[in-house]
């Protein structure tokens, strides 16, 4: 299910000005108060019983799993990461470690920074692992199976947001099987995540890469995006953030920590790299071919640089965004019929067998 939201931001870093608090002046005088009786305590009703039940679940739950929740600062911005395993490997988003190839990494419940470097990077899901050569008291997460999810079920957000480390937000899962795409690059769409989790639970800049945990202590997701909507000044759309499912994100990090890159990504491609093409009143109106790889399926197909694809088995792809989300709901080996313009030629209708969605 492609997601009908007007932009998809990725939580970059940012700075925040807290005010101070200060103590409260005295006057030298102590006031003077009438002592009343103590009421007696009144017996528990079910309902506080079940509010208190949960609030203890939500305490157990950041007990086990904060320390497993780091702070990634890089020489341009800061994001979180979840410890994977006892060798020191850490998951976070791609587009938090950006082109960073060293950085520090600090436990979110405290702790000298450590240094980090780079395993790889999977931008195209936007995933990556870096690792602490001192692994010594890090503690690996325990993660779950994300296909079980439902609707409706808690989760709690951990990560270090505005750079407020060890922070956590609560919601619920609000959908599953969502398809967002990041804002585009200068020559290519931001990564596309297939599958994703909606969530209410804030997510805020620096919670990128961080947990997203049920009240079993499992983390289930990896919050990335947050919605915003142009419409309100470009302001944060409230209660929308999208999280990779964990099983995406165990499935590439261990790949990476295995072979040291993806080897499969599970992912179907046309074989092609492009950008958006505008028309004259302004709108999107295709993908303009710039790269064939030479043995991809649009390659054998016969789809060359300087065609225009305008839709993919009849759904309209006006932007390379929508043109990468409509490819995540095809599998490698799939056939696909693709609709190009030549030149001022009519459209021509092919079909293109899918390959396989290579990592960097």
């Amino acid at each position: 299910m492609r997601v009908p939201i007007k932009e998809i931001v990725a939580g970059l870093s940012v700075a925040v000005l807290l005010t101070g608090c200060g103590t409260i002046p005295t006057t030298g005088a102590s006031p003077t108060a009438t002592r009343s009786p103590s009421p007696s305590p009144s017996p528990t009703t079910p309902a506080a019983a079940q509010v208190q039940s949960l609030e203890s679940a939500y305490q157990q739950v950041i007990t086990d799993v904060l320390p497993s929740i780091v702070q990634i600062n890089t020489k341009v911005g800061l994001g979180s990461g979840i410890v994977f395993d006892t060798q020191g490997h850490i998951v976070t988003n791609a587009h938090v470690v950006g082109q960073a190839k060293e950085m520090n990494v600090t436990i979110a419940t405290g702790g000298p920074p450590r240094p980090a470097r780079l395993v790889r990077s999977f931008s195209a899901g936007d995933l990556a692992v870096i690792k602490v050569d001192q692994p010594d008291g890090l503690r690996p997460a325990k993660f779950g199976d994300s296909s079980k999810l439902r609707v409706g079920q808690i989760v709690l957000a951990m990560g270090n947001p505005l750079g407020l480390s060890g922070s956590v937000t609560n919601g619920i899962v609000s959908a599953l099987g969502r398809t967002v795409t990041e804002p585009e690059n200068p020559g290519s769409p931001g990564a596309t995540i297939a599958g994703a989790i909606q969530t209410s639970a804030a997510i805020n800049p620096g919670n990128s890469g961080g947990a997203l945990v049920d009240l079993s202590g499992q983390v289930i997701g990896i919050p990335t995006l947050a919605a915003r909507d142009p419409d309100l000044g470009g302001g944060a759309a409230p209660g929308i953030g999208f999280a990779i499912p964990s099983n995406t994100a165990t499935d590439i990090a261990g790949q990476i920590v295995k072979d040291g890159k993806v080897t499969n990504t599970h992912r179907a491609a046309l074989g092609i790299g492009g950008n958006t093409i505008v028309g004259s009143d302004g709108e999107p109106i295709g993908v303009g071919v710039v790269r064939v790889e030479p043995d991809g399926g649009a390659a054998k197909a016969g789809i060359r640089a300087g065609d225009m694809i305008v839709s993919i088995n009849d759904t309209e792809t006006p932007t390379m965004a929508v043109l990468a989300e409509t490819i995540t709901e095809f599998k490698p080996g799939d056939q696909a019929r693709v609709s190009v313009i030549r030149g001022n030629d009519a459209k021509e209708t092919v079909n293109v067998t899918l390959g396989q969605l290579q990592s960097e």
